[in-house]
C-alpha cells in the first residue's frame, strides 16, 4: 500500500502514462477521489514506482479500480497484476465483495485472466475506448 510520500512518484507514473502516452486530458487525471482512495504501487529493482493504481470504496461492500498503470519499460513483466493483486487484498480485508472497473479495451485480457467479466457494450471515456468489467472476491 502506497504512503502519502509516495503520492509525487504516483502522480509522475500516471502523468507520463495516461497525459503523454495516452493523450487523457491532464484536468481530469487527477480528482478529488485520489485523497480518499487506497493507491497501491509496485517498484522496479532500482526503487522506482513502475506501476500503480486505486480503490475506490462505496458503502454498500463494493469498491471500484482505477487509474491502473504500468511504466511501458515494465509491461508484461508483473508489476500490473502484483498491483491489482494487492488491490484485491486491500479490498478484500476491507469487507469488499465485489468490485467494478473500467478497463481500456486494449487491457481487457489482462482483466479477464484476473477473473473479471465485461458487462455490456464498450464505450468511450477521455477519448479511449473502454469497457466495464466486474469480479466478485472471496
Amino acid at each position: 500500500m502506497a504512503t502519502p510520500s509516495d503520492w509525487p512518484e504516483i502522480a509522475t507514473l500516471r502523468t507520463r502514462v495516461f497525459v503523454e502516452e495516452q493523450g487523457v486530458p491532464p484536468e481530469i487525471e487527477q480528482d478529488d477521489a485520489d485523497a480518499t482512495a487506497v493507491h497501491v504501487l509496485s517498484r522496479d529493482d532500482a526503487g522506482a514506482v513502475v506501476a500503480t493504481g486505486r480503490l475506490l470504496l462505496r458503502g454498500d461492500g463494493t469498491a471500484s479500480i482505477g487509474r491502473m498503470a504500468a511504466d511501458p519499460a515494465v509491461r508484461g513483466r508483473g508489476h500490473g497484476a502484483a498491483v491489482l493483486g494487492e488491490l484485491h487484498r486491500q479490498a478484500g480485508s476491507r469487507g469488499v465483495g465485489e468490485i467494478e472497473l473500467h478497463a481500456q479495451v486494449s487491457a481487457r485480457r489482462f482483466y479477464e485472466r484476473a477473473g473479471y467479466a465485461a458487462v455490456g457494450a464498450e464505450y468511450e471515456e477521455a477519448g479511449i475506448a473502454h469497457i466495464t468489467m466486474r469480479r466478485s472476491l472471496p
